[in-house]
């Protein structure tokens, strides 16, 4: 089972959709979108939720890309 890291390589502001992504093995500008969208729906919410993990998850241990 794959852990939830930060994404260290694929990161535009701090690799947490990235991460998300590579975790439930979707789409890393997908997840991106749909962040953005739902941050703009729900007034900044998902935001706060993003700070929390930028501050909670560790970057991904090998910094290389992602196995398949």
């Amino acid at each position: 089972m794959k852990n939830l890291y930060r994404s260290s390589d694929e990161k535009v502001i701090a690799g947490v959709c990235a991460g998300i992504a590579h975790k439930l093995d979707f789409n890393v500008t997908g997840v991106r979108w749909t962040v953005a969208l739902v941050t703009l729906f729900l007034t900044g919410v998902p935001f706060i939720v993003y700070l929390i993990l930028w501050a909670i998850l560790k970057e991904r241990p090998t910094g290389g890309t992602r196995s398949i």
